[in-house]
């Protein structure tokens, strides 16, 4: 189907479109541009949304890193206690046979200490 041009009695110039569809189109390209604003705002606000995601994403993996870190250091310092805790034990044992030892040496000293108190009273006493 052709169109005919249209004459506008207003302003008395041919036109291709009649008045309503001129301005249904004009309409329509003034929507078309409030869309492609809104969508680059949009698009601003997705990147922002990305931009802060991608910061979080670096923070978490700073602070899982620590996280990680920290864990390894506890473990550690739980190893040298554990350790520590085995040599004092050690230490203890030792202790406690040494002090065994001494007091059956005591023991034996005071057997014979009368004895030899004895022996010196006699000693003495000769003389």
């Amino acid at each position: 189907m052709v169109k005919k041009p249209y004459i506008d009695m207003d302003i008395y110039q041919p036109r291709v479109l009649q008045p309503d569809l001129q301005q249904e189109s004009s309409d329509l390209k003034d929507e078309c541009k409030e869309f492609v604003n809104k969508i680059s705002q949009y698009q601003k606000i997705v990147e922002g949304l990305i931009e802060v995601k991608d910061e979080m994403t670096k923070e978490v993996e700073t602070e899982k890193m620590k996280a990680i870190g920290a864990r390894n250091l506890l473990k550690t310092v739980a190893k040298k206690r554990e350790a520590q805790q085995q040599q004092l034990q050690t230490l203890i044992a030792e202790k406690k046979l040494q002090h065994e030892r001494y007091r059956i040496e005591y023991e034996a000293l005071r057997k014979v200490e009368p004895e030899q108190n004895e022996f010196i009273d006699q000693f003495v006493l000769q003389k």
